[in-house]
């Protein structure tokens, strides 16, 4: 069994060695054909084309000299772009000379036809903006032609910065076109052979995985084993663990702020992407063909590892099938009907951008299906979550069905030990859960106020610039580099304990309105700690078994794993009726059964 063992962990660190090397595998020529399959605009395009001259048909080794090359062109590009369709501050002083009649400064936005000539495409396009932007200063008097200077200077500099936005390349279209092009562009080893690559890399990784989880079937007996968990170097904060978290949270940022650099994995996953759904890959194609893989594959280690606990095989089969089902293929269904790409098991909170206006227009214009799917998210917002919560309290998400939740109990099973059970620790959570779900809440009433009233401002604050901050601290950071990063750092629920919004709200519903509980017997509790040990919530499990009393903290996902590891039994996950779940903690002296509170009272 060990040579076994042994083996499929050698197979899955060649495919990951192998992964790793690919991103130096590529080379990249800029063509003609390349340029026409981004989709950009004819002014852009013909701009391109000037700007990117010397770059053209030249074989590029080096990716980061390609991306600098076009950088350069882009900025060209831009430049040449702006200055052709910009008003200049010549033109605008020609605007102001003719706004001096007979001593009398009086403005029209008609004099815009009389510096340019109409007949041209691009002067016609600075009339329209002139007229756009100056148009609240039409027939209107000014004391001096500084004032008027002054006034038209800052509106058509609005009108100048819209031209990169609307005719040039903002910093978006070019994020977005230089993964295009490095998608389109490649040529060399990994380009000519994407197949035999994805074999070598997922198809090779998965079967390894499986050759070294499998004989865990046929080891021994049933039941969790103390063997070393503080000793490893992978799952016990040691050197092998931090390369792990090392290289999770460069994977990450480089996913989200920096695609270009892993388009080579990106390429990797278009494979399937091609294949099994008639797609073009994207990174977030990618992060969720590995997202699923990883719930997948760990998956099954953690039925093995659990296969004497019906409760958690149960639950993982249900994370299991909400990611791979729920979460990756259906969205991709929808995408190939042309209709929204719903992760129909995202809740608001967790799911902020729920009423963004681009998502209600996506809903709105998607027929019935759309708009049953926008009031379906609505219906578990206000009615799901708290009747599933009172009645199992938050596991029934956190536990069975949320991806987060699903990463966590699988791939980050590993490390679930890992939580702090300090005090300082359950204060700092219940300040930042508490927190996000609060920053959550205000962002949403912006942006409702946004959608309403077409105003973006409320009380001086921008909704837009609101949403991109929580986009980025918050989604991006907490629940990606922080949230998955730290695993082998600070346990498997690092987003769920401390950042998650949902888990907030499922939480508070949970505390004060549910029947779930897990119950104690004090009198039969050892102190031999597994269930704190285990707790990946970093609740002082033992601290409560021991004194008898039940265990309703907000923060418990009821996972259920302080009762499968339990050697005797005395944790119970319970729905029963809410009262006595405030029970009196007691503990067994020699006079028997003693009530902690009682006794205080008494002296």
């Amino acid at each position: 069994m060990k040579f076994i063992k042994n083996t499929g962990l050698g197979i899955v660190t060649a495919a990951f060695i192998i992964f790793i090397a690919s991103l130096f595998l590529n080379s990249y020529k800029l063509t003609d054909q390349v340029i026409v399959n981004t989709g950009m605009s004819d002014v852009q395009q013909e701009n391109f084309d000037v700007s990117s001259q010397e770059m053209m048909n030249v074989t590029y080794k080096s990716k980061i000299k390609f991306l600098n090359d076009l950088d350069k062109a882009f900025e060209s590009a831009n430049s040449n772009i702006i200055k052709k369709f910009s008003v200049s501050d010549v033109d605008i002083q020609k605007l102001v000379e003719l706004s001096d009649q007979n001593g009398k400064i009086s403005y029209s936005a008609d004099y815009a036809k009389v510096i340019y000539e109409v007949n041209d495409p691009i002067k016609t396009s600075k009339i329209k903006g002139i007229k756009d932007y100056t148009g609240w200063m039409q027939d209107r008097e000014f004391a001096s032609e500084e004032e008027l200077r002054y006034n038209l200077t800052s509106s058509i500099s609005s009108f100048n910065n819209s031209i990169i936005y609307n005719t040039a390349f903002d910093d978006y279209k070019i994020k977005s076109l230089k993964l295009s092009i490095l998608m389109t562009s490649g040529i060399g080893l990994l380009a000519d052979n994407l197949q035999f690559f994805f074999f070598l890399t997922f198809i090779l990784g998965i079967f390894g995985a499986l050759i070294f989880i499998i004989p865990k079937f046929f080891e021994g007996t049933a039941g969790i084993k103390n063997n070393n968990i503080f000793k490893n170097p992978m799952n016990s904060r040691g050197w092998m663990g931090i390369i792990l978290g090392t290289f999770l949270i460069l994977f990450y940022i480089l996913l989200y702020f920096y695609p270009v650099y892993i388009v080579e994995w990106i390429l990797l996953s278009d494979v399937t992407g091609q294949a099994m759904f008639g797609r073009e890959a994207s990174q977030w194609f990618l992060y969720g063909f590995l997202y699923t893989i990883a719930v997948v594959v760990m998956g099954l280690r953690f039925l093995t590892k659990y296969r004497h606990n019906r409760y958690q095989q149960i639950r993982t089969y249900s994370v299991m099938f909400f990611q791979l089902g729920i979460a990756f293929v259906l969205p991709q269904i929808l995408y190939a009907l042309n209709l929204p790409e719903v992760d129909l098991k995202n809740i608001w909170p967790l799911d902020y951008s729920l009423f963004y206006d681009w998502r209600i227009d996506s809903y709105m214009t998607s027929g019935a299906l759309g708009l049953t799917f926008f009031i379906l998210g609505i219906v578990l917002i206000f009615l799901g979550v708290p009747i599933f919560t009172f009645f199992f309290g938050k596991r029934w998400y956190c536990s069975w069905v949320c991806g987060c939740g699903g990463l966590a109990e699988t791939a980050g099973d590993p490390f679930r030990q890992l939580s702090s059970k300090k005090l300082s620790a359950w204060k700092i959570e219940r300040y930042l859960i508490n927190g996000v779900l609060v920053f959550a809440v205000i962002m949403t009433i912006w942006v409702l106020y946004t959608s309403i009233t077409a105003k973006s401002n409320l009380l001086g604050i921008s909704s837009y610039e609101m949403r991109k901050v929580y986009g980025f601290l918050i989604s991006s950071i907490f629940a990606g580099v922080v949230g998955t990063g730290f695993y082998p750092l600070m346990g498997n629920r690092v987003w769920c304990r401390f950042g998650c919004p949902l888990a907030g709200y499922l939480g508070i519903v949970q505390k004060f309105k549910s029947r779930f509980r897990i119950t104690t017997n004090g009198g039969q509790c050892i102190s031999c700690g597994n269930c704190s040990t285990y707790c990946e919530m970093g609740i002082d499990v033992r601290w409560y078994a021991q004194r008898g009393q039940n265990i309703i903290r907000s923060s418990c996902v009821g996972c259920g794993v302080c009762a499968a590891v339990c050697p005797r039994g005395v944790l119970k996950l319970e729905n029963k009726a809410e009262k006595g779940r405030y029970n009196e903690p007691i503990l067994l002296g020699n006079d028997g059964v003693i009530n902690i509170r009682k006794a205080r009272l008494n002296k």
